[in-house]
């Protein structure tokens, strides 16, 4: 059985987000991409790269003269967790009734339609 995923907040999915698509990084390294994309200062990353590590959701190579660190799960795996708990959150853990929600609630294309229809044809063929 898979470990279970701590809960991530959405600060620290966004340090994630910047070691997912390249890994391992320096704390400063970090900060500089984060610098782009919001106005935290360095502290502030260096904080939620504590608080990642702690949860082990990210581990640090010590080895080196400079920290650098790494995530310990998948983007898909953190994804998976993340729609788990939004679904039970949200939806008393009934993934139909999201479904039927966001179907009834939004404009499908007739592409998304067929792409959706051939989800749930695989799915039932797999039964």
């Amino acid at each position: 059985m898979m470990k279970k995923i701590p809960t991530i907040s959405e600060s620290e999915w966004e340090v994630l987000k910047v070691l997912w698509k390249k890994a391992p990084l320096t704390a400063n390294e970090i900060i500089s991409t984060l610098a782009v994309e919001t106005d935290w200062k360095p502290k502030t990353v260096r904080t939620l790269l504590d608080r990642l590590t702690k949860k082990e959701v990210i581990g640090v190579h010590r080895d080196q003269r400079v920290y650098t660190f790494y995530p310990l799960y998948s983007q898909d795996e953190c994804q998976r967790a993340k729609a788990k708990s939004f679904v039970k959150r949200f939806y008393d853990g009934t993934l139909q009734s999201m479904l039927v929600q966001f179907i009834q609630d939004e404009d499908l294309s007739e592409n998304e339609i067929r792409e959706l229809r051939s989800i749930l044809d695989k799915k039932e063929n797999k039964k």
